[in-house]
């Protein structure tokens, strides 16, 4: 009875482990949504004529050109256009596979699925597809931090920072005493 009673126990104890699994995956679903909401991919010809934002999904989200491309043949145009579009929205395409992947796992090989697909349209290897994709990756600049949206004034149901383990200089504690005040 003991031997089927300590199965019974590893047995649940997988399962347990499963559920976790599951939760930790779950508990990053937001923040993989915001980082998929946020995704932007830019890719520029290589004259530098054309450049084209592509977003979630592959969504164009902008499309710019210089003067220079503007005095192109249409042909060239539209030729210079369409590469960096498929560009922008191939590389979109590795970044949300490489988002789901880094919170969903990697159990479905999602990027591998992307990478293979990309290398047999644009007829390339898919060793080439990955060295492009890890050029992204360190090549991507930090975004600038954006406190637009941030208040720099510490709001009412905040709680004052903590003082400082000495005592401070007078002008420290004036400072204190001022934005103290001013908070009530």
């Amino acid at each position: 009875m003991s031997a089927e009673f300590d199965q019974l126990v590893a047995e649940f104890e997988r399962f347990q482990s499963k559920i976790r699994n599951v939760d930790d995956r779950l508990a990053g679903i937001e923040g993989m949504r915001a980082e998929l909401g946020a995704l932007e991919a830019t890719a520029i010809s290589p004259d530098r004529g054309v450049t084209v934002v592509a977003g979630p999904g592959g969504a164009v989200l902008d499309v710019r050109f210089t003067e220079e491309a503007l005095r192109q043949s249409p042909q060239a145009l539209s030729a210079a256009l369409m590469s960096t579009l498929r560009e922008a929205v191939a590389e979109s395409a590795r970044r949300q596979a490489s988002i789901v992947e880094e919170h969903m796992g990697d159990d479905l090989g999602l990027t591998d699925q992307v990478l293979e697909s990309q290398a047999e349209l644009f007829g390339t290897s898919v060793e080439e597809m990955r060295s492009r994709m890890a050029a992204e990756t360190t090549a991507a600049p930090a975004p600038p931090d954006d406190f637009s949206e941030q208040s720099f004034v510490r709001r009412a149901e905040e709680p004052p920072p903590a003082a400082p383990p000495s005592g401070g200089s007078e002008g420290d504690t004036f400072l204190r005493k001022l934005f103290d005040e001013e908070d009530h």
